[in-house]
């Protein structure tokens, strides 16, 4: 650091707090045997609010280029000056701005983002085992002049923020096991459509993919060669860990579902770091590049209270800009039935399946017979194995869409409804894969959310425009999907109709594509 930090660290301080950026204190943190060193360089995001404000109609009737989106709900460009102003005489350096996401991307010295931020910031591991990360507790404070102006602030702790949503087969335990192209053909994918003209992004938090391992997968399944292409995000990049059970997995299977099913699709695969910030920032990276995509796959989630306020409040509206710049986003469910993995007698959403701007993959069990389903049912492996995620959110009230398919009572009354379709995802009738150089069987929700995000763009293609938030366009066509009235995953029971363990069930493309049609004349 410059000889100027002591001046920096003693400049007075008025500071506000900032509403939403609570956390609670790290449980089963093991202190690291070194301290923070104060003089290490930290990056993070803020968010800045909005110019206008923004509804869910907002982004359903009208799709807006990324300069509109800027223009009427992006920042304000005076209040991104002052944001600089502020900081600057702070000793804290922007790094880069965005109006349309309203983001500004900052570094400083630890000790300096502490001190302005309002935190205390130590290193640990969350399992003693793995490498310390950064962590705080409380509450964080903003200097009083952005009050008001900056509603986020992100990265800073720098822990684990979400988990991939797949499951391995055991080895030899796979009942039944089916490529995505068979998967496609038994959900009726509208035929002669292949991706063309579409680019289908992909949320990675974690691992990588050698191109070795995706010519050999596709050339086996005689699809041809998708384009795809890595993005680094916060300085995050493609890095394969030669650990199928790993990271790699989910990365590899989200790839291969959506190339193998969208062979001629530009396939874009965002790699980020795993925190609040990187999460957020590969969305809105993701939502406004150019071109835009016509489908964003996540397939990376947490229990909704595992996140604070201002965080998810930052992703939500990340996937409201992704709604209104005509984008369709798909998000995994979740893999630990109606717990979300925070015990038998608790029920948990998981996020950002449970935002109402984003299409809640569940989960099912596919058996077929030839090129027709013989039966599906919930995917619920029992303890231990897995079971899809659905549930009512705490924190999202009850879309329009949803009003009247029969969503339950959740803790807070009027909650969204979580999944609003599924697919195939039980390891024991998974998804035949090829991981650093393994061929495997995976499944889980993370399968879905890229089975759905090659449908949406194989029906936009159809289509000539995409889709958006499709769910006020889907709900009304619930004919068109294959109802699942079988089975459970803990709390919630399949019925006629839609229901809090697959949604409005699994796709019929091809009837899906007729409603549409129908829908536009």
């Amino acid at each position: 650091m410059t000889d100027s930090t002591p001046d920096f660290l003693s400049v007075p301080l008025d500071l506000v707090p900032l509403p939403g950026s609570e956390r609670p204190r790290a449980t089963g943190l093991v202190p690291a045997s070194v301290p923070l060193d104060g003089e290490v360089v930290v990056e993070a995001t803020l968010i800045l609010r909005r110019r206008n404000a923004m509804s869910t109609a907002d982004a359903v009737d009208s799709r807006l280029t990324t300069e509109q989106l800027a223009a009427q709900f992006g920042a304000d460009p005076a209040d991104v000056a002052l944001v600089g102003t502020t900081l600057t005489a702070l000793g804290i350096r922007l790094l880069s701005t965005d109006l349309a996401s309203r983001r500004v991307r900052i570094e400083g010295s630890l000790a300096i983002l502490a001190r302005v931020f309002g935190t205390s910031l130590s290193a640990g591991s969350l399992d003693g085992i793995s490498a310390p990360h950064r962590v705080r507790s409380g509450e964080l404070s903003i200097p009083v002049q952005l009050d008001g102006v900056v509603t986020a602030v992100l990265g800073l702790d720098n822990r684990p923020q979400a988990r991939p949503q797949f499951r391995v087969s055991s080895a030899n335990a796979a009942a039944v096991s089916y490529t995505p192209v068979q998967l496609g053909e038994l959900y009726r994918f509208p035929s002669g459509t292949d991706g063309r003209g579409q680019t289908i992004a992909i949320i990675e938090l974690g691992g990588g993919y050698e191109s070795a391992d995706l010519k050999t997968y596709f050339s086996s399944l005689g699809v041809g060669s998708p384009a795809i292409t890595a993005v680094g995000v916060d300085g995050a990049k493609n890095v394969p860990g030669k650990d199928p059970s790993g990271a790699d997995g989910e990365v590899l299977l989200d790839i291969e579902v959506i190339g193998a099913l969208c062979p001629a699709a530009n396939i874009k695969v965002y790699f980020a770091p795993n925190t609040d910030a990187g999460f957020v920032d590969a969305v809105a990276d993701a939502a406004h590049a150019t071109p835009t995509p016509t489908a964003i796959s996540i397939s990376w989630g947490q229990s909704e209270d595992q996140w604070t306020a201002q965080a998810r409040t930052a992703l939500d509206d990340a996937l409201l800009d992704a709604a209104a710049l005509g984008v369709t986003v798909t998000a995994a469910a979740g893999d630990n039935g109606s717990s979300d993995g925070g015990g038998q007698s608790t029920k948990h959403a998981d996020f950002p399946a449970s935002s109402p701007h984003a299409l809640a993959c569940g989960g099912t069990s596919l058996h077929a017979m030839g090129t027709a389903i013989s039966s599906e049912t919930v995917w619920n492996d029992g303890a231990g194995g897995g079971a899809t995620g659905g549930g009512v959110s705490d924190v999202f009230a009850l879309p329009s869409w949803q009003k009247g398919v029969g969503v339950p009572a959740g803790a807070t009354p009027g909650g969204r409804g979580v999944p609003d379709v599924a697919g195939n995802a039980d390891p024991q009738t998974g998804y035949q894969v090829l991981v650093d150089g393994t061929h495997a069987v995976y499944g889980g929700t993370s399968a879905v959310a890229p089975l759905w995000a090659a449908l949406v763009a194989r029906l936009a293609e159809a289509l000539g425009a995409p889709l958006g938030l499709v769910q006020p366009k889907l709900y009304p066509l619930h004919a068109a999907l294959h109802d699942i009235t079988s089975g459970n995953n803990g709390a919630y029971k399949a019925k006629k109709g839609w229901d809090a363990c697959t949604g409005l069930g699994t796709p019929n493309g091809t009837a899906i594509l007729a409603g549409l049609k129908s829908a536009k004349k």
